[in-house]
């Protein structure tokens, strides 16, 4: 059996589409046909959207995205005020960003344990994985406990996930696990310098759940922390209400999707009169024939009061290659010339439910 070490040798690279400039191919494909057509569009439609001064960004993500290589877009993203708030998985905030941050790595698997036969060894071994990539299991406990730690921090009451993972930020900063202390940079870290709000509507549902199961086990019937996904959902409406003309960059679907989606219509409970989306732009693999969320198209949102039709755009391809293209033809065309951060964490500091 192999050891540890010689399986956990090659990590995983963050794509920066700052050092690539895709413009000419990505106006070249608009030429073509099928998902090539599609993404061109898509990549113009962002462009719009970035140029449009009174529109929010919103960027959701699902799936294993950080672990894949896409971390750094993501950050460059959230400096260049090219994204205002993230609606996200779980675990690609905790399990592998602030996990990154808290200066561990995801690591290339070879051919031979990317193909499933070899499972059995790498759980003898402590070593999880994700298709082609491999996460040492004993380094994620420590992220878990890292989690508790931060809620262990915290005044016993309901958060929502934007106001936890807030506190994680701070827990990077204090620690000294940033760029300026000689640490990696993350998504939860730039978006707590930014003050980019990031909402996990399904927070448990990662290994900040673990740490908040230890949390609230220990604690038993005294005053514990937990995470509110209705506070959740009503900050982020609230930022619609604020903000009423905006964009979604979404990537994958399940929750994120929906939860970004839904808040024209929890606006509209609450009285206001919310535009639909305005832009919309969608990335996924998802088969629309079995009616998932992950595969429902723009249109079909639209159905529903959610999303405009006039600058929507369905891309289906696998988000490793998609969304370097999209993200580096906006910073290269230079769309986000001129925005300013929205700061939308600071809007949402005094909001109760």
């Amino acid at each position: 059996m192999p050891s540890k070490d010689e399986l956990l040798q090659h990590p995983i690279q963050h794509i920066d589409i700052k050092r690539h400039n895709v413009v000419a191919l990505v106006d070249a494909m608009q030429h073509m046909a099928y998902s090539s057509r599609d993404l061109a569009r898509a990549a113009s439609i962002y462009e719009r959207m970035l140029r449009d001064h009174d529109c929010g960004v919103i960027l959701c993500h699902a799936g294993s995205l950080v672990s894949a290589g896409l971390k750094q877009i993501v950050i460059d993203l959230l400096r260049n005020n090219m994204v205002d708030a993230i609606v996200s998985t779980g675990a690609n905030i905790v399990d592998q960003d602030f996990f990154e941050a808290l200066g561990f790595k995801h690591w290339i698997a070879d051919e031979l344990y990317k193909s499933g036969t070899e499972d059995a060894t790498l759980r003898e071994l402590m070593i999880d994985r994700i298709y082609d990539t491999l996460i040492d299991e004993s380094e994620l406990r420590l992220c878990d406990e890292t989690t508790e730690k931060i809620a262990n921090s915290l005044e016993p009451r309901p958060y929502s996930s934007r106001e936890f993972i807030h506190a994680m930020g701070a827990y990077l900063k204090a620690d000294g696990k940033t760029p300026k202390g000689g640490g990696v940079d993350s998504i939860v870290f730039a978006a707590y310098e930014k003050n980019v709000p990031i909402f996990c509507p399904a927070f448990s549902d990662c290994s900040a759940g673990f740490g908040l199961v230890a949390h609230q086990h220990a604690r038993q019937n005294k005053p514990k922390v937990s995470i509110d996904s209705a506070k959740d959902f009503y900050e982020l409406t609230q930022l619609k209400i604020a903000n009423p003309t905006t964009g979604l960059l979404m990537i994958g679907g399940g929750v994120p999707k929906n939860f970004a989606q839904d808040i024209v219509v929890a606006a509209e409970i609450l009285g206001v009169d919310a535009p639909m989306h305005k832009y919309a732009i969608q990335i996924t693999v998802a088969d629309v024939r079995d009616g998932a969320l992950s595969s429902s198209t723009l249109k079909e949102a639209s159905s529903w009061g959610k999303v405009d039709t006039t600058f929507e755009q369905m891309v289906f391809s696998e988000a490793t290659l998609a969304l370097p293209l999209i993200a580096g033809y906006a910073f290269h065309k230079n769309a986000q010339a001129g925005r300013q951060e929205r700061a939308w964490s600071l809007i949402l500091d005094p909001v109760t439910a």
